[in-house]
C-alpha cells in the first residue's frame, strides 16, 4: 500500500517570526510537510540566531527551532522589501506573526489586514498580552509571562520561586497557534475561507495553570510549592540512592502505600499504621513519612531501588540529567533520534512527537542559513536579476 503524503503537504507558510514562540509553531508546521518560508532581517536575521554558540557554533534555540525551513532576508522598513513579503503571502495557504505588539499592522502584515486581502489565507498574530488591555505594549519575554501567569508562584521550593528550566511560555503559545492553523486550515477545508487567529503567551499558559488555578480560585488556597514533591500527596519525591543517583517515586491511592511498606520499605506493620495508613495521615507527617521512604532508598543503588519499586507496582522515575536524557533507552529503542543538516554539519534531532503511523516520515529538513533561500524566493516571486541586484546593493535584501 502507497503511505500516505505528510498531512501539510502542498501547504505553504510565510512566517515573520523570531525568538521561540513563533518560530517553534512553524516549525511543527514544517515537520508535518509544510514548506516554510521565515522571513529574517538583513542585519542579522532572527535575534535567537546569537543567542549562544553550543550547536556546533549555531544557537540552540535557532537549531530546536528551525529546521525545515527556506530563509529570506528583508528589510521589511523599506517598502520593497514589504512588498516582497506581500507577493509572497499572495500565493500562501499561512502567515504567522510575532513582531512586537503593533509593528506587524503598522507594516500592514497584521493578520486582520492579510485576510482581508486573501480570503483564504489562514493568519496568525502571536504576541505576549492580546491585542487589546493595559498590557497589549507591554514587553514580553518569557520569564516575564511565568511570573505573570503565576507559573513562578507555583514552581520552587518552601522559600523560593523560581521559573521553569524551559521557555514555558513561548512553548505554550507555539503550540495553540500550530493547533490554531490546523483547525482554522480544516474549517477552510469546509468553508472555503481562513481567517485570523490570535494567540497570546499570557492567555496560553494561563490556561496551562488550569489546576492551581482552579484549585486556588474555587479551593481558596494557593498550592504550596513543594520542589519535587507533590502539595497534596505523600510519599511524592525524589530520594537519594546509594551510588548518588535519586530516584522519583509517586503513591497515589492507599492499596499503593501497602505494598511499598511490604516490598521495598521491608516495614509491612506501616501499611495498617493509622499514623501512615491513609494518604491524608501521611500528608500530615510528610517529614517522617519521607523519612522512612529515604531511609530504604538510601541503602540500594539505582538500579535496584528502580527494580524493587517496579516489582511492587510503585511509579517511579530516574531523575537524569540531560546528558542520560540525550542517551535514554526508550528514545533509543524507538529510533527517535535522526541527524538534521545545518550550515555547521549534520546534528543530532529527535523526531517530532505526532507520529503517524502509515505515513511518510516526518520532513526534518534542514537549519538555514540566513538569506539561504534569498534569490530563489525573489525570483520565484517575478523578480529579474537586475532587480535583485539593486535590491541587494541598497541593503533590502541580504
Amino acid at each position: 500500500m502507497q503511505p500516505l503524503p505528510l498531512p501539510l503537504d502542498g501547504i505553504t507558510v510565510v512566517a515573520v517570526e523570531q525568538a521561540v514562540a513563533a518560530p517553534f509553531a512553524t516549525r511543527q508546521l514544517a515537520d508535518l510537510g509544510a514548506r516554510v518560508i521565515k522571513v529574517e532581517r538583513v542585519d542579522g536575521g532572527d535575534f535567537a540566531r546569537g543567542y549562544d554558540t553550543a550547536a556546533g557554533g549555531l544557537a540552540s534555540h535557532f537549531v530546536w527551532c528551525n529546521r525545515g525551513k527556506e530563509s529570506i532576508a528583508l528589510d521589511l522598513k523599506d517598502p520593497r522589501g514589504g512588498q516582497v513579503v506581500r507577493r509572497l503571502v499572495a500565493d500562501a495557504d499561512v502567515f504567522v506573526q510575532n513582531l512586537a505588539q503593533g509593528a506587524a499592522a503598522r507594516l500592514g502584515l497584521d493578520a486582520a489586514t492579510l485576510c482581508a486581502a486573501h480570503p483564504r489565507l489562514v493568519a496568525v498574530d502571536i504576541s505576549g498580552y492580546g491585542a487589546s488591555g493595559p498590557y497589549a505594549d507591554k514587553r514580553a519575554y518569557d520569564m516575564l509571562v511565568q511570573c505573570e501567569a503565576g507559573l513562578v508562584s507555583v514552581t520552587g521550593t518552601p522559600e523560593q520561586p523560581v521559573k521553569a528550566g524551559i521557555p514555558a511560555a513561548d512553548i505554550a503559545a507555539a503550540m495553540y497557534a500550530f493547533s490554531g492553523v490546523l483547525a482554522a486550515l480544516v474549517r477552510r477545508g469546509t468553508t472555503g475561507r481562513g481567517g485570523p487567529v490570535e494567540v497570546s503567551m499570557l492567555e496560553a499558559l494561563a490556561e496551562w495553570m488550569g489546576h492551581p488555578l482552579h484549585h486556588t480560585m474555587h479551593g481558596g488556597t494557593p498550592p504550596a510549592r513543594t520542589g519535587l514533591g507533590h502539595a497534596v500527596i505523600a510519599p511524592y519525591d525524589a530520594y537519594a540512592t546509594a551510588d548518588g543517583g535519586r530516584v522519583l517515586l509517586s503513591v497515589q491511592n492507599d492499596r499503593e502505600w501497602r505494598r511499598l511498606a511490604e516490598q521495598v520499605l521491608e516495614r509491612p506493620e506501616l501499611g495498617t499504621d493509622p499514623a501512615f495508613a491513609t494518604n491524608a495521615a501521611r500528608v500530615e507527617r510528610r517529614a517522617r513519612t519521607d523519612e522512612l521512604v529515604a531511609k530504604a532508598l538510601s541503602a540500594l543503588d539505582t538500579d535496584e531501588a528502580v527494580a524493587r519499586l517496579e516489582a511492587a507496582g510503585i511509579a517511579c522515575a530516574r531523575l537524569r540529567d540531560l546528558h542520560e536524557v540525550a542517551e535514554h533507552p526508550q528514545l533509543r529503542a524507538r529510533e527517535r533520534w535522526r541527524e538534521v543538516g545545518t550550515p555547521a554539519g549534520p546534528l543530532r534531532a529527535l523526531l517530532p512527537p505526532i507520529t503517524l503511523p502509515g505515513g511518510d516520515a516526518a520532513r526534518m529538513g534542514a537549519v538555514p542559513a540566513l538569506g539561504e533561500h534569498t534569490v530563489t524566493l525573489l525570483r520565484a516571486v517575478g523578480m529579474t536579476d537586475d532587480e535583485i541586484a539593486a535590491l541587494r546593493r541598497d541593503g533590502v535584501v541580504a
